[in-house]
């Protein structure tokens, strides 16, 4: 693998198992102007000039490997022992061409957290995570979702119209998690905006980072002499015996994943007001909201890309040598469209699960019944409220702006009967 090839844009000086290196073209870039505009033109690219495994550049130009195929996600999702989620093996943060201060440092460097292990460590700190997300779960969270949509609504169910981007979806999930982790509603809405800067990527998604940090330092130091129902609390009296690092470092997975959540209730918002069928079908019972979620976790998985594994040795995937210390991102959105599985994407997808959107195997997303307890009672609730509710411009207007790790809906704008 070490073999030049004189028109590749890999110098003499490229690293070993530099996926760049591998190609006779022009580095294709997950971030940047087109990557915002038409992810899904770039997979297919990669696609056909590559197979089910391409190799591309994150924000830096940092080498990696995307796998587009279906069955090569699962393969790596499901085998932790060669595709491992431990940063501190990552050859290009070891040899330092990942500053500290890279947008990548969130989504991929080490915590001390249950994604960023395998094996027994990772055992003992998700087993935290979900019996207090379950206890979480038991004490109401249909009932925090009911609370903050009626109170999102009344802020501007007297105006005949709304974004329901900016003023539901981005809000509802973020908020109702925030309550259960044990902040106020103040302290939600201020981690609103962190959180999306830590998934868009560029020069504030470190400094943002640290807000999010701070504030759940401070959550974790509060809840050891004040303890309440809430994740905080459960986590520092798991029987697993966290310690501070790790308390705050599952809050703050905790709070990420809910940020994603906020993408799949914009997108299931969008198939319903897209579609009268959908939308009657919901209002008269025909049609489960659970379905239309099922839709849309295939068609525009809440994380298009989900970073990132790291080969724990030499390894071959999709006809690629992948070498020991290559960092893989997953391509859950190209992988859902993978002509492999699915030849004919306008098939009817309703009641199938096997979707990549919650990823798969031992690091498959544990809170993901209580997302989408969330956006059922979301979806339920603003339906209910807003009589007349309809799209109000053409749903060819519709656009979305995708950065390497997501694609959101840019607005949703709606009106409805006063």
């Amino acid at each position: 693998m070490n073999d030049q090839n004189p028109e590749s844009p890999a110098g003499p000086d490229t690293p070993r198992g530099c996926p760049v290196a591998h190609r006779s073209t022009e580095p294709v870039r997950l971030y940047g102007p087109e990557a915002a505009t038409d992810p899904h033109g770039i997979y297919e690219r990669l696609r056909k000039e590559h197979g089910s495994v391409a190799p591309v550049l994150l924000e830096g130009d940092i080498a990696a490997w995307l796998v587009l195929g279906y069955r090569d996600s699962r393969r790596v999702l499901d085998n932790p022992r060669q595709f491992a989620r431990d940063g501190r093996i990552w050859r290009d943060w070891r040899e330092g061409r990942v500053a500290e201060t890279s947008p990548l440092v969130p989504m991929l460097a080490w915590r001390p957290d249950c994604v960023s292990q395998d094996g027994e460590a990772h055992r003992r700190l998700r087993g935290a995570v979900s019996d207090s997300l379950q206890a979480a779960a038991d004490r109401g969270i249909r009932r925090h979702a009911t609370h903050f949509a009626n109170k999102q609504i009344d802020a501007f169910a007297d105006a005949g119209r709304a974004d329901l981007v900016a003023d539901y979806a981005e809000l509802l999930p973020m908020l109702v998690t925030a309550r259960i982790l044990g902040l106020a509603e103040a302290e939600g809405r201020r981690l609103v905006a962190s959180c999306a800067q830590v998934m868009k990527g560029g020069e504030d998604a470190v400094t943002h980072d640290g807000v999010i940090r701070e504030i759940f330092g401070e959550l974790a130091e509060r809840r050891r002499t004040e303890p309440a129902s809430d994740l905080a609390t459960g986590l520092l009296e798991h029987h697993a015996g966290l310690d501070h690092d790790e308390v705050v470092a599952h809050l703050r997975a905790v709070l990420i994943a809910a940020h994603v959540t906020t993408s799949l209730l914009a997108r299931v918002l969008e198939l319903v007001l897209t579609d009268s069928a959908r939308l009657s079908g919901l209002i008269s019972g025909q049609l489960t909201i659970t379905a239309v979620m099922e839709e849309a976790m295939w068609n525009h998985p809440p994380l298009a890309v989900l970073p990132g594994r790291f080969a724990a040795g030499d390894v071959e995937l999709g006809g690629h040598s992948i070498e020991e210390g290559d960092l893989l991102v997953l391509g859950l959105a190209p992988g859902n469209h993978d002509p492999e599985v699915r030849p004919d994407p306008s098939a009817s997808v309703q009641g199938n699960q096997a979707h990549l959107a919650f990823g798969s195997g031992p690091h498959e997303c544990p809170g993901q019944s209580i997302g989408m307890s969330i956006i059922e009672v979301a979806v339920d609730v603003l339906l209910h409220r807003l009589p007349g509710l309809r799209l109000a411009v053409p749903p060819e207007e519709l656009g979305a702006t995708a950065s390497t790790w997501m694609s959101l809906l840019d607005s949703l704008p709606v009106e409805f009967t006063v």
